[in-house]
């Protein structure tokens, strides 16, 4: 991976600065859109993993797109005043303010629908929509972990899992003048499980392809099921959505799904790096942070200002960044990633001018947008556009 070209771009640029290389985000694009038409299904991006207006726009324009996986009411609504639509919230939630913008966006001609999982959520929504007079659109979350050996693996979602769990509260859902638009099964111990990384040992490894092989056979037959049966009582399903970056290659229409989402791939942050998938070690690295190097604390250490940029989920090495421009430096064990100060030991901090940049990359994808007001757009080595991103916009949803 040559990065001296990202580095060249952001020569007198103010300092930290969060860049995206064009080219290779377009890569990663047509390799989503494809693997998706190469099982015959479409794609839908997940916003939390972009955070950038423009990039959203970007990618839901290529062929075989439809429609956006938001992570808030609040952001589906900001999308749409936008003039993007298809919008499902993919994460549930009970705020009276939430179900009053799915009802004005439903009102306005949106095609929006939000995840429910609880009888709470399904009698609140369709006393609403019968107050206004709507047919108030839900989706359906399934939890899609693989329970074995007296053990859950997976996220804690649903408490939806069976098919009489679902064509239960999907008949209520409908009696209650609510529409069923579709179903959500998202297979997390497959898409975000990485089965190759280096901070894992050889034994580990194996555990985990182990235990994607298995969910992906379990989850396929469940799945299948449980969209037969809501199917067989009549329920037009609009989609049936699952999968992820992850898992572009394994979720197929054979384990029940009409689409799959994504979005974290088309920026390939660092734990991307430890799948053994062949469509996911095919993607490149687009998204790049560069902090400043503002001190030298001693011989073989560099002290970059700023790049506390951790990862949320279960707090290991894997979460922290990584610098990779220029090659052989490393983060220090007593310090990590620092709010204010980020320290680098090896032998190449000798060779780094003070006031230059430090290039890295983030563990996951979107998140590292909610640190940064714009994000420069390079192409042939060369900033050509300034966006904002969320923050930018001065929104924050979450």
């Amino acid at each position: 991976m040559n990065l001296d070209h990202i580095v060249r771009a952001l020569e007198g640029v103010a300092l930290p600065a969060v860049a995206v290389d064009l080219e290779a985000f377009d890569r990663n694009l047509e390799r989503h859109l494809a693997m998706a038409r190469s099982h015959g299904l479409t794609l839908r991006f997940a916003t939390k993993s972009i955070r950038v207006r423009a990039l959203i726009e970007r990618a839901h324009k290529g062929k075989g797109a439809r429609g956006l996986m938001a992570f808030s009411m609040t952001e589906a609504a900001a999308l749409a005043q936008g003039g993007l639509d298809d919008l499902f919230v993919a994460y549930p939630t009970l705020q009276p303010s939430a179900f009053a913008q799915l009802a004005e966006l439903t009102e306005r001609g949106v095609i929006v629908s939000l995840a429910v999982d609880s009888d709470e959520a399904v009698n609140q929504l369709a006393a609403l929509g019968k107050a206004r007079g709507l047919a108030l659109r839900v989706v359906l979350c399934i939890d899609m972990s693989l329970r074995a050996l007296g053990l859950h693996l997976g996220v804690r979602r649903s408490p939806l899992r069976t098919p009489q769990d679902v064509i239960a509260l999907a008949e209520r859902a409908r009696d209650l003048g609510l529409v069923v638009h579709g179903v959500m099964g998202y297979e997390a111990q497959v898409a975000g499980l990485g089965d190759d990384s280096p901070f894992d040992a050889a034994p580990l490894r194996l555990t985990k392809r182990a235990v994607r092989a298995a969910s992906m056979r379990e989850l396929a037959q469940r799945r299948s099921a449980i969209v037969a049966e809501l199917r067989a009582r009549g329920f037009a399903l609009a989609f049936v959505n699952g999968g992820g970056t992850g898992s572009l290659d394994l979720t197929t229409t054979q384990t029940g799904v009409t689409e799959v989402s994504a979005g974290s791939g088309l920026y390939k942050p660092l734990l991307f790096d430890a799948f053994a998938s062949p469509f996911v070690r095919s993607l490149e690295p687009s998204c790049f942070f560069a902090l400043e190097a503002v001190r030298r604390p001693g011989p073989n250490f560099i002290t970059c200002l700023g790049g506390g940029y951790v990862a949320s989920g279960a707090h290991g090495p894997d979460k922290l960044p990584r610098p990779v421009w220029p090659a052989g430096l490393d983060l220090t064990a007593a310090e990590g990633a620092g709010e204010v100060q980020t320290p680098l030991q090896g032998e190449s901090a000798n060779r780094i001018t003070l006031g230059s940049p430090v290039l890295f990359r983030h563990a996951k994808a979107g998140e590292v947008m909610e640190r940064f007001r714009e994000v420069l757009l390079l192409r042939e080595g060369r900033i050509v556009e300034r966006v904002p991103t969320y923050r930018g916009e001065g929104l924050c949803f979450l």
